[in-house]
């Protein structure tokens, strides 16, 4: 399981620290139970106790081997930092679809764009975050894709990334911190990630 350190340096983009009060305020999407648009909300707020109902995505790609790209999230993230997570994650801008958001932060954090991206359902949590005391209330949209290009993680979002197989994240899963949602993101898009990667690569 190679692990690949984040490089170089780039501007602070919009997921990774708390905007100072000089900064245009970023904002969420706001949903209902069935995911349908309500509102919006400055992405901080939505993250206090006990948390608002907000849209997001998660990514999963997957090489040519089958195995799960993931990434370590960088130290100076507002909200679960330094803990592996699926490949790329975040929140749509109101009023963009999920699948162009998915595309964009990819692109913004990796430096790479999936060879091939498809829907792999939502799911709706309630994941408190013991470290930093943020809520992620979610309503959450799922992607699974292929990649071929090499990773060129951005430093501001992501300190390190690694390809793993199952056994290798079940091992890597019981030695290091993971986020909160991972396993209940993983878990919703099997389905989908299985007929993507095929039944020897052991999804």
């Amino acid at each position: 399981m190679p692990i690949t350190p984040a490089n170089g340096g780039s501007a602070e983009t919009a997921e990774t620290a708390v905007p100072s009060a000089s900064e245009e305020p970023i904002m969420l999407e706001l949903v209902d139970e069935d995911g349908t648009t309500i509102g919006t909300a400055e992405k901080v707020s939505a993250h206090l106790p006990p948390g608002r109902l907000h849209r997001a995505f998660s990514v999963f790609l997957f090489d040519e081997a089958g195995r799960l790209l993931l990434q370590r999230r960088a130290l100076g993230k507002y909200h679960s930092p330094g803990v592996w997570s699926n490949t790329c994650c975040g929140h749509p801008y109101p009023g963009e679809p999920p699948f162009v958001a998915a595309a964009r932060r990819t692109g913004e954090e990796l430096g790479l764009a999936p060879a091939l991206l498809r829907e792999a359902g939502t799911v709706r949590y309630n994941h408190p975050d013991p470290a930093s005391g943020l809520v992620e209330q979610e309503y959450n949209h799922l992607f699974a894709g292929l990649v071929r290009a090499a990773p060129r993680p951005d430093p501001e979002e992501i300190a390190e990334v690694a390809f793993v197989t199952p056994d290798e994240l079940e091992k890597l899963h019981g030695e290091a911190p993971f986020s909160a949602w991972f396993m209940t993101v993983l878990d919703t898009a099997r389905p989908v990630i299985r007929e993507l990667t095929g039944a020897a690569a052991g999804w």
